[in-house]
């Protein structure tokens, strides 16, 4: 496999922008390849099929662009499609869960928050992460429906996405967790309302620089780290609406970029 070759990653939306933000701090001379699936956000609503199908069209999609590896930036994707994903591409995947553990070992008060969609929640795989270690704790779960979409608005600051937060964290902060999960890549770019309404006594865990630790230690392990000196470059695409894309593409990543609809046959 040519090491030169791009990252593909993809999310249903804009929020794995958050782990690409990792990726490229970890990674600097790796070009990136991410595809925003916006046209079909929120993930969190649709059966386990409808995202393997999604996740299987989108992986096809950068496979033609030539990627040497697949990071799966969306939690939601991750427990519906990964493991067919694996079972049908022989390049690496690279996965994402809910930073359960890492909020695990550092409570204090034996109680812990996760929020995410309903999907995350409801799966198998998150179940197992209870149990592996959720034994001597509480971990209290909150869906959050509305949260993607203020993300996928470039909503993030506003007295509104402030009210859904703080809706949705009272639960949580009534049982006095000192440490809250982000169990989906959108909800870091919420990071600065969100640790106004939670307060400083409660640690956020987002798992975003995890993810791209991960990536770097697959590409080492595999001899696939890109070894040109110069900076790596990002493209993007969305299976939504370019104008909106542009917009809110740049505000996320903190800089003018261009945005490409995504082919037909995989739109």
């Amino acid at each position: 496999m040519n090491s030169s070759a791009p990252i593909g990653v993809f999310d249903s939306g804009v929020g794995g922008l958050s782990v690409l933000h990792a990726i490229r701090a970890a990674l600097p001379h790796e070009d990136l390849c991410y595809v925003a699936d916006s046209g079909h956000v929120p993930y969190g609503t649709k059966t386990p099929e409808y995202l393997q199908q999604r996740s299987t069209a989108l992986t096809e999609f950068l496979l033609t662009q030539g990627i040497k590896a697949l990071v799966v930036a969306c939690n939601t994707a991750t427990v519906a499609a990964v493991k067919h994903l694996r079972s049908q591409y022989s390049i690496p995947i690279i996965a994402v869960e809910p930073g359960i553990k890492a909020a695990a070992s550092i409570t204090k008060t034996g109680a812990i928050g996760v929020i995410a969609t309903a999907a995350t929640l409801e799966s198998f795989q998150f179940m197992s992460l209870i149990e592996r270690f959720g034994s001597d704790i509480k971990i209290l779960q909150q869906a959050c429906p509305h949260l993607v979409k203020q993300v996928e608005d470039g909503d993030l600051t506003s007295p509104a996405t402030r009210t859904i937060i703080q809706h949705y964290t009272e639960p949580l902060l009534a049982a006095d967790i000192d440490a809250l999960v982000l169990g989906c890549t959108h909800y870091p770019f919420l990071r600065p309302l969100i640790d106004e309404v939670v307060g400083s006594e409660v640690t956020i865990i987002d798992t975003g620089s995890a993810i791209a630790r991960q990536v770097l230690k697959v590409l080492t392990g595999q001899n696939l780290l890109n070894p040109a000196p110069q900076p790596g470059q990002e493209t993007f695409w969305t299976s939504g609406e370019i104008e909106t894309a542009q917009s809110i593409f740049s505000t996320l990543w903190q800089q003018e970029v261009n945005v490409q609809r995504l082919p037909e046959p995989f739109r």
